[in-house]
């Protein structure tokens, strides 16, 4: 999953320069964008979905910071799910759900702005800052754990590669694959039955949408 999913980022890049080659024309000037961006990110991890939100603000035509936050389920190595006859699913051995819910900081650096057209800007991207594991009872059903949840709090952060993609001046349409990562502070956690963690990280392919103003 992850190799296809970086693969899938890479090809329309590689399309795109090809057919730069040879090219004679005049070139047009850059396209200008406005300055800042909100919205929200679509997140599909290996531990399930997640929701974030993100404001970014534009420095130059390679450079842009952002603040984003997001809450996805983060799953143990070596959880196993099964399903019932009846088509309900379950992990034997899980003690807790683990939720990350990360507020970052950080920089995205637009990449080949020199030599690919403005309708699609590959950019990499990082960011830090402060998380919160919250935990909830995973015998417990799933919104009703909520009321038994506890917070740990942590520190980490996240690298990831993508691309906006279209000319809109209004609209932002991107997608990117994300590593995060988590450490938490004090205690381990106990995810499935004697297995404790302190580090929590996994890869997302992440949405992003947002309003330019």
């Amino acid at each position: 999953m992850k190799v296809l999913a970086i693969f899938l980022l890479l090809l329309p890049l590689s399309l795109v320069s090809a057919q730069k080659i040879g090219e004679l024309a005049q070139e047009k000037p850059p396209e200008i964008f406005p300055p800042n961006t909100l919205g929200i990110d679509i997140m599909f991890g290996e531990g399930g979905f997640g929701m974030g939100t993100f404001y970014r603000r534009t420095f130059s035509q390679n450079l842009t910071g952002f603040v984003d936050f997001s809450i996805s389920e983060v799953k143990d190595d070596r959880e196993v799910q099964y399903i019932d006859y009846f088509g309900n699913t379950f992990t034997p051995g899980k003690v807790n759900r683990a939720f990350l819910l990360p507020l970052n900081l950080g920089i995205q650096y637009r990449i080949f702005s020199e030599s690919i057209t403005d309708s699609f800007r590959p950019f990499l991207s990082a960011g830090v800052g402060p998380n919160i594991v919250l935990t909830t009872p995973y015998e417990t059903e799933f919104f009703t754990a909520f009321k038994f949840a506890k917070a740990h709090y942590a520190v980490g952060g996240y690298i990831g590669l993508g691309a906006n993609i279209g000319i809109s001046k209004t609209n932002l349409v991107g997608i990117s694959v994300r590593y995060i990562y988590s450490r938490v502070f004090g205690d381990a956690i106990e995810t499935m039955t004697g297995t404790f963690n302190k580090n929590f990280g996994q890869f997302y392919i992440t949405l992003n949408l947002g309003t330019m103003y």
